[in-house]
């Protein structure tokens, strides 16, 4: 009929189309989105490479926060950066030859630490609340009066009952502490298995600041945005082809 408007089916065409697929705007943004997320993934990977160091703790001196196994990523930190409470990585020949050691700072430079008072932790007289133990208080755990020298450290495994840690060297010369020089980092997360960050060490902070956690979670961040953004400019292609070749499936018509 004269004014009657039909659809039919567009006839399949046996070449390869050769126009540029989605629109001109289109394809610059998902250029520019491929580009920029290139960019951030392979940045957030170079800057966490600069700052982390990834280690793994093979004893269980550290559980139940780090268990034996436990693959960790710690943050490269200078003697001025430690605070109590901090877990770190540090090398001394009198504790273990060639090898790194994973332990917790309970008192610096001019601290007197002993243990233990009702179960806890005692520093500077003051009774330290360590709720990352989980529990894990050993009553008995003996450690007379240490006055920490300045620019030293004294550090405990947070398995208190068979940790080698400085209550295991007060006899040394130094009475089980650590020169501050030789940490080399300090953990902020357990990656694998994935437990994610540290606790804080808030029972701490009535003796002074703690150490701010470092930049992991914007370098994941960074990270995680350059794959998406990588991945959604490189599906706009695919996409608007697939939407193209719809709508040429059916074309309306003209009247005649």
């Amino acid at each position: 009929m004269g004014g009657e408007s039909t659809t039919r089916t567009a006839p399949r065409s046996g070449g390869t189309s050769t126009s540029p697929v989605g629109t001109r705007t289109g394809q610059r943004l998902s250029g520019l989105a491929v580009a920029l997320g290139v960019v951030l993934f392979l940045g957030g990977f170079a800057w966490g490479a600069v700052i982390y160091r990834p280690y793994t703790v093979p004893t269980t001196s550290m559980t139940p926060t780090i268990d034996a196994g436990d693959r960790v990523l710690a943050q490269r930190v200078d003697a001025g950066e430690i605070r109590r409470g901090d877990v770190v990585v540090f090398n001394d020949k009198t504790w273990v030859t060639g090898s790194a050691v994973v332990k917790r700072v309970v008192a610096v430079g001019g601290d007197t630490v002993s243990c233990c008072t009702d179960g806890k932790l005692t520093v500077n007289g003051k009774q330290i609340d360590e709720s990352y133990l989980k529990g894990n208080v050993v009553e008995d755990k003996k450690i007379p009066s240490v006055k920490v020298p300045k620019g030293r450290l004294f550090l405990l495994g947070d398995e208190r009952e068979g940790s080698l840690d400085s209550s295991a060297h007060l006899s040394d010369a130094a009475q089980g502490t650590v020169a501050a020089s030789a940490v080399t980092a300090r953990v902020d997360a357990v990656v694998w298995p994935m437990k994610g960050m540290l606790e804080r060490p808030t029972g701490f902070e009535t003796l002074g600041a703690l150490s701010q956690p470092g930049p992991l979670r914007i370098i994941l961040t960074l990270i995680i945005a350059g794959a998406v953004l990588v991945f959604a400019g490189g599906a706009y292609g695919p996409i608007a082809k697939r939407t193209g070749r719809s709508r040429a499936r059916t074309e309306p018509v003209r009247a005649r």
